[in-house]
Protein backbone atom coordinates (compact mmCIF):
# COMPACT_ATOMS: atom_id res chain seq x y z
CA UNK A 1 0.00 0.00 0.00
CA UNK A 2 1.19 3.61 -0.92
CA UNK A 3 1.99 6.00 1.63
CA UNK A 4 -0.17 9.00 2.27
CA UNK A 5 0.78 11.57 -0.26
CA UNK A 6 1.96 14.40 1.56
CA UNK A 7 2.96 18.23 0.50
CA UNK A 8 5.96 18.98 -1.00
CA UNK A 9 8.17 21.90 0.09
CA UNK A 10 5.78 24.45 -0.80
CA UNK A 11 3.54 23.96 1.81
CA UNK A 12 -0.37 25.26 1.59
CA UNK A 13 -2.24 27.08 4.51
CA UNK A 14 -5.67 26.90 3.36
CA UNK A 15 -7.10 23.46 4.57
CA UNK A 16 -10.35 23.94 2.07
CA UNK A 17 -8.10 23.48 -0.89
CA UNK A 18 -5.58 21.05 -0.76
CA UNK A 19 -3.48 19.32 -3.29
CA UNK A 20 -4.47 17.20 -5.70
CA UNK A 21 -3.58 13.61 -4.84
CA UNK A 22 -1.66 12.64 -8.23
CA UNK A 23 -1.32 8.53 -6.92
CA UNK A 24 -4.77 7.70 -6.53
CA UNK A 25 -6.03 9.65 -9.32
CA UNK A 26 -3.42 7.78 -11.69
CA UNK A 27 -4.72 4.58 -9.90
CA UNK A 28 -8.53 5.33 -10.58
CA UNK A 29 -8.39 6.78 -13.84
CA UNK A 30 -5.58 5.32 -15.89
CA UNK A 31 -5.47 1.65 -17.73
CA UNK A 32 -8.04 -0.07 -19.97
CA UNK A 33 -11.18 1.93 -20.59
CA UNK A 34 -9.78 4.81 -18.96
CA UNK A 35 -6.91 7.17 -19.53
CA UNK A 36 -3.48 6.69 -20.81
CA UNK A 37 -1.50 8.75 -18.55
CA UNK A 38 -2.36 11.40 -15.80
CA UNK A 39 0.23 14.22 -14.32
CA UNK A 40 -0.39 16.72 -11.65
CA UNK A 41 1.71 19.63 -11.63
CA UNK A 42 2.14 21.91 -8.60
CA UNK A 43 2.25 25.05 -11.16
CA UNK A 44 2.74 25.72 -14.42
CA UNK A 45 1.46 28.68 -17.46
CA UNK A 46 -0.85 26.32 -19.20
CA UNK A 47 -1.94 22.88 -19.20
CA UNK A 48 -2.90 23.19 -22.62
CA UNK A 49 0.51 24.72 -24.08
CA UNK A 50 2.39 22.11 -22.21
CA UNK A 51 0.57 19.05 -23.99
CA UNK A 52 1.01 20.85 -27.14
CA UNK A 53 4.87 21.38 -26.39
CA UNK A 54 5.01 17.36 -25.94
CA UNK A 55 4.61 16.29 -29.40
CA UNK A 56 5.36 12.59 -28.14
CA UNK A 57 2.49 12.73 -25.59
CA UNK A 58 0.29 9.70 -26.43
CA UNK A 59 -3.27 9.55 -27.39
CA UNK A 60 -5.02 10.09 -23.50
CA UNK A 61 -2.30 12.08 -21.86
CA UNK A 62 -3.99 14.25 -19.08
CA UNK A 63 -2.09 16.79 -17.59
CA UNK A 64 -3.41 18.74 -14.36
CA UNK A 65 -2.15 21.86 -12.39
CA UNK A 66 -3.12 22.96 -9.05
CA UNK A 67 -2.07 26.12 -10.19
CA UNK A 68 -2.11 27.51 -14.01
CA UNK A 69 -0.53 30.98 -14.03
CA UNK A 70 -1.20 31.95 -17.81
CA UNK A 71 -4.37 29.95 -19.05
CA UNK A 72 -6.29 31.16 -21.54
CA UNK A 73 -9.20 31.04 -23.52
CA UNK A 74 -10.95 32.00 -26.98
CA UNK A 75 -9.85 34.93 -28.75
CA UNK A 76 -6.75 35.24 -26.44
CA UNK A 77 -8.47 36.07 -23.19
CA UNK A 78 -6.42 35.42 -20.33
CA UNK A 79 -8.03 33.10 -16.98
CA UNK A 80 -6.38 33.02 -13.79
CA UNK A 81 -7.85 31.94 -10.27
CA UNK A 82 -6.19 30.83 -7.02
CA UNK A 83 -4.32 27.92 -6.48
CA UNK A 84 -6.12 24.90 -6.14
CA UNK A 85 -9.26 27.01 -6.05
CA UNK A 86 -10.46 25.19 -9.67
CA UNK A 87 -9.51 22.49 -12.49
CA UNK A 88 -7.23 22.95 -14.80
CA UNK A 89 -7.24 19.59 -17.01
CA UNK A 90 -5.91 19.13 -20.81
CA UNK A 91 -6.22 16.16 -22.36
CA UNK A 92 -4.47 14.85 -25.63
CA UNK A 93 -6.00 13.41 -28.28
CA UNK A 94 -5.35 11.78 -31.45
CA UNK A 95 -8.41 10.92 -32.96
CA UNK A 96 -9.17 8.03 -35.45
CA UNK A 97 -12.62 10.67 -36.88
CA UNK A 98 -11.20 12.71 -39.71
CA UNK A 99 -10.29 16.19 -39.13
CA UNK A 100 -13.72 17.69 -40.07
CA UNK A 101 -15.56 16.39 -37.18
CA UNK A 102 -13.01 17.56 -34.77
CA UNK A 103 -14.74 20.38 -34.50
CA UNK A 104 -17.08 18.96 -32.61
CA UNK A 105 -15.07 18.02 -29.79
CA UNK A 106 -15.53 21.37 -28.00
CA UNK A 107 -19.69 20.13 -27.37
CA UNK A 108 -18.85 16.73 -26.87
CA UNK A 109 -16.43 18.36 -23.80
CA UNK A 110 -19.22 20.61 -23.15
CA UNK A 111 -21.62 17.78 -22.47
CA UNK A 112 -19.43 16.13 -20.18
CA UNK A 113 -18.74 19.07 -17.59
CA UNK A 114 -23.03 18.93 -17.92
CA UNK A 115 -23.02 15.79 -16.59
CA UNK A 116 -20.67 16.17 -14.29
CA UNK A 117 -22.49 19.37 -12.41
CA UNK A 118 -25.73 17.23 -12.72
CA UNK A 119 -24.24 14.16 -10.69
CA UNK A 120 -22.91 16.95 -8.61
CA UNK A 121 -26.20 18.65 -8.06
CA UNK A 122 -25.60 21.67 -10.17
CA UNK A 123 -28.02 22.53 -13.13
CA UNK A 124 -25.72 23.66 -15.82
CA UNK A 125 -26.35 24.26 -19.87
CA UNK A 126 -24.06 24.95 -22.70
CA UNK A 127 -23.96 28.57 -24.56
CA UNK A 128 -21.90 28.27 -27.93
CA UNK A 129 -19.69 27.45 -28.49
CA UNK A 130 -17.78 26.92 -25.37
CA UNK A 131 -19.11 28.17 -22.24
CA UNK A 132 -20.85 26.12 -19.30
CA UNK A 133 -23.27 28.24 -17.32
CA UNK A 134 -24.86 27.31 -13.84
CA UNK A 135 -28.62 27.99 -14.38
CA UNK A 136 -29.72 28.38 -11.11
CA UNK A 137 -30.98 28.68 -8.00
CA UNK A 138 -28.35 28.99 -6.78
CA UNK A 139 -25.61 31.88 -7.96
CA UNK A 140 -26.12 31.17 -11.89
CA UNK A 141 -22.84 32.38 -13.97
CA UNK A 142 -20.28 31.01 -15.99
CA UNK A 143 -18.07 28.16 -14.26
CA UNK A 144 -16.24 26.33 -17.25
CA UNK A 145 -14.78 27.54 -20.16
CA UNK A 146 -13.42 25.20 -22.80
CA UNK A 147 -10.46 25.85 -25.30
CA UNK A 148 -9.58 22.82 -28.09
CA UNK A 149 -6.65 23.37 -29.94
CA UNK A 150 -5.26 21.70 -33.03
CA UNK A 151 -2.12 20.56 -34.24
CA UNK A 152 -1.25 18.31 -37.63
CA UNK A 153 -2.47 14.49 -36.05
CA UNK A 154 -3.54 16.08 -32.81
CA UNK A 155 -5.65 17.88 -30.62
CA UNK A 156 -5.86 19.22 -27.21
CA UNK A 157 -9.34 19.76 -24.86
CA UNK A 158 -8.38 22.09 -21.99
CA UNK A 159 -11.44 22.71 -19.57
CA UNK A 160 -10.92 25.09 -16.52
CA UNK A 161 -13.98 24.83 -13.70
CA UNK A 162 -14.30 26.95 -10.91
CA UNK A 163 -14.68 24.63 -7.69
CA UNK A 164 -14.16 26.68 -4.86
CA UNK A 165 -13.92 30.08 -5.76
CA UNK A 166 -15.50 32.92 -3.50
CA UNK A 167 -17.63 35.56 -4.26
CA UNK A 168 -14.15 37.67 -4.04
CA UNK A 169 -12.42 35.67 -5.95
CA UNK A 170 -14.68 35.68 -8.88
CA UNK A 171 -12.63 37.33 -11.94
CA UNK A 172 -16.38 39.01 -12.91
CA UNK A 173 -19.69 39.09 -11.84
CA UNK A 174 -20.87 36.95 -14.28
CA UNK A 175 -18.69 34.17 -13.01
CA UNK A 176 -19.77 31.53 -10.54
CA UNK A 177 -18.14 28.44 -8.84
CA UNK A 178 -19.37 25.21 -8.07
CA UNK A 179 -19.14 25.86 -4.60
CA UNK A 180 -21.39 28.80 -4.69
CA UNK A 181 -23.91 26.91 -6.38
CA UNK A 182 -24.19 24.37 -3.76
CA UNK A 183 -22.74 21.24 -5.33
CA UNK A 184 -22.89 18.55 -3.01
CA UNK A 185 -19.30 17.92 -3.38
CA UNK A 186 -16.59 20.21 -3.44
CA UNK A 187 -13.15 18.22 -3.05
CA UNK A 188 -10.90 18.10 -6.45
CA UNK A 189 -10.44 14.96 -6.68
CA UNK A 190 -13.61 13.78 -6.92
CA UNK A 191 -14.66 16.86 -9.54
CA UNK A 192 -11.91 15.69 -11.45
CA UNK A 193 -12.83 12.12 -11.52
CA UNK A 194 -16.24 12.62 -12.36
CA UNK A 195 -14.95 14.54 -14.83
CA UNK A 196 -12.84 12.64 -16.81
CA UNK A 197 -14.95 9.33 -16.53
CA UNK A 198 -17.73 11.83 -18.35
CA UNK A 199 -15.43 12.77 -21.26
CA UNK A 200 -13.73 9.29 -21.85
CA UNK A 201 -17.38 8.15 -22.15
CA UNK A 202 -18.34 11.37 -24.08
CA UNK A 203 -15.30 11.05 -26.72
CA UNK A 204 -15.94 6.87 -26.78
CA UNK A 205 -19.40 7.51 -28.43
CA UNK A 206 -18.63 10.34 -30.34
CA UNK A 207 -15.57 8.54 -32.34
CA UNK A 208 -17.62 5.28 -32.22
CA UNK A 209 -20.18 7.61 -34.79
CA UNK A 210 -22.97 7.96 -31.81
CA UNK A 211 -25.15 11.12 -32.72
CA UNK A 212 -23.93 13.92 -30.49
CA UNK A 213 -26.33 17.02 -31.70
CA UNK A 214 -29.59 15.64 -29.96
CA UNK A 215 -27.91 15.83 -26.44
CA UNK A 216 -26.06 19.27 -27.18
CA UNK A 217 -29.66 20.63 -28.24
CA UNK A 218 -30.92 19.72 -25.04
CA UNK A 219 -28.44 20.95 -23.20
CA UNK A 220 -28.25 24.40 -25.55
CA UNK A 221 -28.80 27.84 -24.01
CA UNK A 222 -28.08 29.70 -26.79
CA UNK A 223 -30.94 28.50 -29.21
CA UNK A 224 -33.94 30.03 -28.84
CA UNK A 225 -32.19 32.80 -27.97
CA UNK A 226 -31.72 36.21 -29.41
CA UNK A 227 -28.19 36.79 -29.85
CA UNK A 228 -25.26 39.51 -30.62
CA UNK A 229 -22.15 37.41 -33.10
CA UNK A 230 -19.20 39.30 -32.75
CA UNK A 231 -17.27 37.84 -36.26
CA UNK A 232 -13.57 37.63 -36.44
CA UNK A 233 -13.42 40.07 -38.94
CA UNK A 234 -14.77 42.53 -36.94
CA UNK A 235 -18.41 42.78 -37.93
CA UNK A 236 -21.41 42.05 -35.74
CA UNK A 237 -24.89 39.78 -36.91
CA UNK A 238 -28.12 39.83 -34.38
CA UNK A 239 -30.76 37.54 -34.71
CA UNK A 240 -32.15 34.26 -33.28
CA UNK A 241 -30.27 30.92 -32.63
CA UNK A 242 -32.39 28.52 -34.28
CA UNK A 243 -29.75 25.64 -34.91
CA UNK A 244 -26.61 23.89 -34.52
CA UNK A 245 -25.22 22.34 -37.95
CA UNK A 246 -23.67 18.25 -37.96
CA UNK A 247 -20.11 20.11 -37.82
CA UNK A 248 -20.90 22.17 -34.91
CA UNK A 249 -21.88 25.58 -36.65
CA UNK A 250 -24.21 28.11 -35.00
CA UNK A 251 -27.32 29.44 -37.42
CA UNK A 252 -28.29 32.40 -36.95
CA UNK A 253 -31.40 33.54 -38.14
CA UNK A 254 -31.55 37.52 -38.78
CA UNK A 255 -34.19 39.57 -38.41
CA UNK A 256 -36.22 40.08 -42.32
CA UNK A 257 -32.87 38.27 -43.51
CA UNK A 258 -30.61 34.60 -44.61
CA UNK A 259 -29.39 32.33 -42.15
CA UNK A 260 -26.06 32.37 -41.62
CA UNK A 261 -24.32 29.50 -40.39
CA UNK A 262 -21.07 30.63 -37.91
CA UNK A 263 -17.90 28.95 -37.37
CA UNK A 264 -16.38 31.15 -34.66
CA UNK A 265 -18.25 33.94 -33.14
CA UNK A 266 -18.10 35.72 -29.82
CA UNK A 267 -21.42 35.42 -28.88
CA UNK A 268 -23.77 37.13 -26.31
CA UNK A 269 -27.19 36.38 -25.50
CA UNK A 270 -29.18 39.40 -25.50
CA UNK A 271 -32.41 40.36 -23.11
CA UNK A 272 -35.82 40.36 -25.13
CA UNK A 273 -36.60 43.61 -26.11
Amino acid sequence: MEPPERPGPSSWTDLDRPPLRAAALRAALVGPGGWSRLDVVATTGSTNADLLADESAPDGAVLVADHQGAGKGRLGRTWTAPPRSSLAVSVLLRPAPPVDRWSLLPLVTGLAVVETLDALGVRAGLKWPNDVLVTGPDRPGKVCGILCEVRPGRVVVGAGINVSLRTGELPVETATSIALAGARARDRDTVLRRYLRALRGRLDAWAAGEPVLADYRAASLTLGQRVRAQLPDGTALEGVAVDVEDDGRLVVQPSGGARTSLAAADVVHLRPA
